[in-house]
């Protein structure tokens, strides 16, 4: 167990990414490859779940398109992720906001937490 905890410390990259949690509006900028071209995409949406450590930690967007919700899992250490903005902090009470699936219209907005 100990090396593989040593091999993700040396050789997996760190990227600098915000500390954000579930409830948060999240921007995550990932690039994709068309053909020969490459182009970054953005997938705006609220953090459901943030799961794992180190190299395996992934983290769960949802956003409604119209009327479907649409979700999307991000590895953490993705190569293509390029960078994450943090537009709102949520205040939800738990870590796992799988209930939030089930809401819509006004019962679906989270609470915005309070700066100090």
């Amino acid at each position: 167990m100990d090396l593989i905890k040593y091999v993700q410390d040396e050789f997996v990259e760190k990227k600098d990414f915000p500390e954000f949690q579930a409830g948060d509006t999240i921007t995550a900028y990932y690039e994709i490859k068309e053909g020969q071209k490459t182009r970054t995409q953005f997938f705006k949406g609220t953090v459901i779940q943030v799961k794992g450590s180190g190299a395996t930690k992934t983290f769960t967007l949802r956003k409604m398109s119209g009327t479907v919700g649409v979700e999307r899992i991000f590895p953490m250490n993705l190569p293509a992720l390029q960078k994450i903005e943090v537009n709102k902090k949520g205040s939800v009470r738990r870590a796992r906001i799988y209930y939030f699936r089930e809401l819509t219209g006004k019962k679906a907005r989270i609470k915005e937490k309070r700066r100090m």
